[in-house]
């Protein structure tokens, strides 16, 4: 799971350090003028768009059934797990509460 965040992070920082180059470019303009602020909205809008897609797509690719069908396994067994002790616990903190 984290190699999946960590190349889904590169490549949001890929995309971003592409912006920055795209943006000297962009300096040469009124940095006041509205039409400025539009083109940057949209090129950041659509960099994150595509950052999105790229990082689903890769996503998907990896995604194993096996990995999911045992972590679901997990989850289920440790929630039953915790509350089984959860609800000992309970009983123990009353019969202490209560003094009987």
């Amino acid at each position: 799971m984290s190699s999946r965040f960590l190349l889904a992070l590169f490549l949001v920082l890929l995309v971003l350090g592409y912006e920055v180059q795209g943006a000297q470019g962009l300096q040469q303009d009124d940095p006041g003028s509205p039409a400025l602020f539009g083109k940057v909205q949209e090129s950041i809008s659509s960099y994150w768009d595509t950052a999105k897609a790229a990082a689903q797509e890769l996503y998907q690719k990896t995604y194993l059934t096996s990995v999911d069908e045992k972590l679901r396994d997990m989850y289920s067994k440790s929630s039953a797990a915790m509350s089984t002790y959860a609800g000992i616990f309970t009983d123990q903190l009353f019969t202490l509460l209560k003094g009987e």
